[in-house]
């Protein structure tokens, strides 16, 4: 297992270089045009060779395999958790494809999301699912400004519980606002660890054994240059 220190805290991977299960995870990604090249804008303004929207695994099948892709990670991850938590919307069905993979390798794991906006009438309020204690590992695509997972760590412990990690898809692994990485700096900001099934690293390694994605490979390997951060 990796991991890279801050104040007590860090960022976790499942090994210590790019191995099959992570480079496995992106070749699914990109069978599924989940991972997508070309020319995207992220959040923070910047044009991006790739593009990774979790809410394209829209099947039974995928959704089933990403289940089970994140639940290795986060067993390999080593990060101790009671129940799982999908921010709306995207986490939600990530939440509960994570949970069904533990539950078919024994462990019954609760989890629960939000609502965006609190409803007025039946059970009322934001949560939905197993109500919120113990340790809570929120469940994301990836982190790009940590909004979401800063209101998640806050919507936690106003519901009595404490956020112990975060468990993505794909760490970006470059640059914040200042000189970590988005990953770092909600390390850094909220205390917990974050663990990823695979990292940019690991897509390049992916590239570089694709003959015919040269041209992406190029693109990536600028991007990286510019905005990444080891």
């Amino acid at each position: 297992m990796n991991t890279m220190t801050s104040n007590n805290t860090k960022v976790v991977s499942p090994q210590t270089a790019s191995t099959q299960f992570s480079l496995d995870f992106i070749a699914f990604a990109v069978q599924k045009e989940v991972l997508r090249f070309g020319e995207f804008k992220t959040k923070a303004g910047r044009i991006s060779p790739y593009f990774f929207n979790a809410g394209l695994f829209n099947d039974g099948e995928s959704l089933m395999k990403l289940g089970e892709f994140y639940a290795s990670a986060i067993t390999n991850s080593g990060i101790e958790f009671d129940m799982l938590f999908g921010p709306a919307y995207k986490g939600i069905t990530l939440a509960a494809s994570i949970a069904i993979a533990f539950a078919k390798n024994g462990r019954n794991v609760p989890y629960a999301y939000n609502r965006k906006e609190a409803k007025d009438h039946g059970e009322g309020g934001v949560i939905v699912g197993s109500p919120l204690k113990g340790r809570v590992l929120i469940i994301d695509d990836v982190i790009s400004a940590g909004t979401s997972v800063r209101e998640s760590v806050a919507l936690i412990a106003a519901n009595g519980a404490s956020a112990c990690g975060v468990a993505i898809a794909i760490d970006r692994q470059e640059k914040g606002l200042g000189e970590l990485s988005a990953v770092q700096e909600v390390v850094e900001n909220n205390q917990i660890p974050v663990c990823a099934i695979a990292h940019l690293s690991d897509l390049m390694t992916f590239l570089q054994s694709q003959q015919e994605m040269k041209e992406n490979l190029q693109a990536v390997s600028a991007y990286r240059q510019k905005y990444g951060v080891d």
